[in-house]
C-alpha cells in the first residue's frame, strides 16, 4: 500500500504551536515553580537550592543530544515528550496535596525538566528538517514570538489564574486598621490560656481580636519588647503555626549554628532593623490575635497571610507574618505583634489584611490545566506534524561512526582559540541576573516586614507576566534590529550595560519598598527591557562561536554553558538573601555584573558578525 503520510505541510499549522509548546515546560521549571514553592511556605534557601538545580538537564543537554539523532525520528521524539511532560504535569497537580509535596513535586518537575530539554533538541532539528531554508528564516521570528508568548502565558496568566483560584477558593479577608496614639496607655500583657475560643455560627472565616488595634506612643524597655516578642513567638510555633521546617536560619536560635562564612556576611551585611532604638528603649508594642471561627475539615490546613496594605510605614508587623491553621489549633489564637517606630509621637494610621487563600488548592487547578494543555498538543501534533523524508534516525544513515564523530565536534569546539574567554563569558555575561531571576519573584511576594513589597500571587503575575514580558519582548526586537544593523560588535558595549545597569532598580524597590503599583511596573518593565535587549548580544555571540562544520552541536554545547552560568550562582542566591537581607542582595547582584564588562573588553568580533547581508542566498 502507497503510503500517504504529508511530508510537508503548512508551516503555520504547526510551527507556532510547536515553540508554544516548547516554551511552557520551561517557565513552568524555572519561573512558577518558584512562585509556587514561596506560596506554600518554602523557604528562600530551599526554593533557589533546589529550583536551581533543575537548570541541571539543560546544562548536560549536549550530552544526549546524540540519542534524539540516533534512536528513532525527530516527530516521534517531540510527541513522546509531549506525553511524559502532561503525564509530569499531572503528577505535580496529584502530589501538591501530599505531606511530603515538596519532595514529589520536585521529583515530578525534574521529570519536566529532562523531558523539555529533549523536546528542545527534537524541536530544533525537526524545524530544519520539516522547512526549508526560505522557510527557515521567514518563520524564525515566527517561533521566536509564540516562544515569548509561552513565557507570557507562565509568568503572567498561569500565575493570575493561580492567584484567582487562590482568593476565590479561600475564606474571605479580613481587613484591620492600627492606630498609633500618645494619649493610650502602653501595651498590657495578653495570658493566651485565658483566651477561651467557641465555634461561631455562618461560614467559615478567620476572626481577629481586637478588631482595631491602638497602640500607645510612649516608648517601653527593650528588656520587656523582647520578653513579649519570644514569648509570643514561641507561643506561635507550639501550637502549630508555624511548620519549623521553614523556620529562617536568620532567626536568634539558629544564630550559633552559622559557620565562619555565615557569620561573617550576616555580621557585615546582614539587613539592620530599620527601627532606632533610643537608648534602652523601643517603640511600643501593640498584640492582636487570630482564630477560626469553625473547625476545618480533617486533614485541611488553612493558610493565613497578614500583612500591611497602606498606611504609615513607622508601623510594621515583626511577628505575625503567616499562621497555619488546622483542627487542632483552629481554636486557639495566633499572636500577631505590631511595633511602632520610636520616632513616632503623633497620631497616625495603617491599614492591615490577614488573606486565607487555598493556596494548595489553587496551585492543584493550576497545574491541571497545564495537564490538560499538554495531552492537547500531543494530541494535536501527532496528526498535523509532517513527516519529512530526511526525519530518518542517524543510526540508519552514518552506522557505528556516529559516537566518534560526536566525540570529535567536543574536541573541535575547546581547541578553538581564547576558548578561556570564551568559556568565562558564557558563565560570567549573567552573573548578576542568574542571582536577580531566583529571587525577584520571593521579594515581590514576602511581606514588607521583611522586607518584601508584600504584593499578591495575581499581582506578580501582572507585574512579570504582561508588562515585563513585553518590556522584554521589545528590548529583544529592538536588539535584534539593530545588530541587524550595525553588527554584535558596533552594540555589544550597550548592550553589555542594557543587561546590567538596570538591575539597580531592584536595589531602589527594596531601599523605599513604594506603594505605587505603578511605580513597580515601571522598574520591572526597565528592567526586562534592559535584559531582553543585552540578551541579544549573548544569543549572537553563541552563534558567532558556534560558526563551523558543527555548527549544531557546538551551539548545543554553548547552552550547556549558558544554563551553568544560570544554575550555579542560582543555587546560592537564596542562602546569601536570607543572610544579608534583600537590600543588600540586590546590592551584591549589582557588584556582580562587573566580571561581564571586564571580560567584554578581552572579547574578539568580526566588525561584520550580525549584520543583514543583501542579496543573501536561502538555498
Amino acid at each position: 500500500m502507497k503510503n500517504t503520510k504529508p511530508t510537508t505541510r503548512n508551516a503555520w499549522a504547526w510551527v507556532p504551536s510547536l515553540y508554544y509548546a516548547e516554551g511552557i515546560p520551561y517557565v513552568i521549571v524555572m519561573t512558577v515553580a518558584v512562585i509556587m514553592y514561596k506560596r506554600l511556605g518554602i523557604s528562600n534557601t530551599d526554593i533557589a537550592l533546589y529550583t536551581s538545580w533543575l537548570y541541571l538537564p539543560w546544562v548536560i543537554k549536549p550530552l544526549w543530544s546524540p540519542i534524539v539523532d540516533i534512536f528513532r525520528t525527530k516527530r516521534f521524539w517531540i510527541i513522546t515528550m509531549q506525553l511524559i511532560i502532561g503525564a509530569g504535569l499531572g503528577g505535580v497537580a496529584l502530589t501538591i496535596p501530599l505531606p511530603n509535596y515538596f519532595q514529589y513535586t520536585l521529583g515530578f518537575l525534574w521529570l519536566l525538566a529532562f523531558s523539555s530539554a529533549t523536546h528542545d533538541i527534537a524541536a530544533d532539528g525537526f524545524y530544519m528538517l520539516g522547512l526549508n531554508k526560505h522557510d527557515q528564516a521567514f518563520f524564525v521570528g515566527i517561533r521566536s514570538t509564540f516562544y515569548r508568548i509561552a513565557m507570557i502565558t507562565g509568568q503572567g496568566i498561569l500565575i493570575i489564574f493561580a492567584g484567582y483560584f487562590e482568593s476565590t477558593t479561600g475564606l474571605t479577608a479580613l481587613e484591620t486598621t492600627v492606630h498609633s496614639s500618645p494619649n493610650y496607655s502602653n501595651v498590657q500583657f495578653i495570658n493566651p490560656d485565658s483566651i477561651k475560643i467557641n465555634a461561631l455560627e455562618g461560614d467559615l472565616r478567620i476572626v481577629t481580636e481586637p478588631g482595631k488595634l491602638t497602640i500607645g506612643t510612649q516608648p517601653i524597655t527593650k528588656t520587656k519588647a523582647d520578653s513579649l516578642k519570644s514569648f509570643f513567638k514561641k507561643w506561635n510555633a507550639e501550637n502549630g503555626f508555624y511548620k519549623i521546617e521553614n523556620e529562617s536560619k536568620n532567626s536568634a536560635s539558629k544564630k550559633a549554628e552559622l559557620n565562619w562564612l555565615e557569620k561573617f556576611l550576616k555580621d557585615n551585611f546582614g539587613q539592620k532593623q530599620k527601627a532606632v532604638p533610643l537608648g534602652d528603649f523601643t517603640g511600643n508594642l501593640g498584640i492582636m490575635y487570630f482564630h477560626l471561627s469553625g473547625k476545618p475539615d480533617s486533614g485541611e490546613e488553612i493558610v493565613v497571610t497578614f500583612g500591611q496594605e497602606g498606611g504609615d510605614k513607622s508601623i510594621s508587623l515583626i511577628e505575625g507574618t503567616r499562621f497555619i491553621f488546622n483542627e487542632n489549633n483552629w481554636n486557639k489564637p495566633a499572636f500577631a505583634i505590631i511595633q511602632l517606630d520610636p520616632k513616632l509621637k503623633l497620631e497616625s494610621t495603617a491599614e492591615f489584611t490577614a488573606r486565607a487563600g487555598n493556596i494548595p488548592l489553587s496551585w492543584v487547578l493550576t497545574f491541571s490545566i497545564l495537564t490538560i494543555l499538554f495531552f492537547t498538543f500531543f494530541l494535536y501534533h501527532k496528526f498535523i506534524l509532517p513527516h519529512p523524508v530526511s526525519d530518518k534516525p542517524a543510526v540508519q544513515q552514518n552506522g557505528t561512526g556516529v559516537f566518534s564523530e560526536f566525540l570529535k565536534t567536543f574536541v573541535l569546539f575547546f581547541k578553538r582559540g581564547e576558548i578561556i574567554f570564551i568559556i568565562a563569558y558564557l558563565l560570567l555575561y549573567r552573573l548578576g541576573e542568574s542571582q536577580l531571576v531566583k529571587m525577584a519573584s520571593p521579594f515581590m511576594l514576602d511581606a514588607r516586614e521583611i522586607g518584601g513589597l508584600g504584593l499578591t500571587t495575581g499581582e506578580v503575575g501582572l507585574v512579570y507576566g504582561t508588562v515585563g514580558i513585553v518590556s522584554l519582548t521589545l528590548g529583544g526586537l529592538l536588539g535584534g534590529f539593530l545588530a541587524s544593523k550595525h553588527g554584535l560588535k558596533f552594540w555589544l558595549w550597550w548592550m553589555v550595560m542594557a543587561i546590567n545597569l538596570p538591575n539597580l532598580v531592584y536595589v531602589y524597590l527594596s531601599a523605599t519598598q513604594p506603594e505605587s503599583f505603578f511605580i513597580i511596573n515601571l522598574c520591572v518593565a526597565i528592567e526586562q527591557f534592559g535584559y531582553g535587549f543585552g540578551f541579544t548580544a549573548y544569543m549572537l555571540y553563541m552563534i558567532y562561536v558556534s560558526d563551523g562544520d558543527h555548527k549544531t552541536a557546538h551551539f548545543a554545547i554553548t547552552t550547556g554553558f549558558m544554563a551553568l552560568g544560570m544554575m550555579i550562582p542560582g543555587m546560592m542566591s537564596g542562602w546569601l538573601q536570607e543572610l544579608i537581607g534583600y537590600e543588600n542582595f540586590f546590592v551584591w547582584v549589582v557588584a556582580a555584573t562587573i566580571p561581564a564588562f571586564i571580560l567584554t573588553k578581552f572579547i574578539k568580533l568580526d566588525s561584520d558578525f550580525g549584520k543583514k547581508v543583501e542579496n543573501e542566498s536561502t538555498s
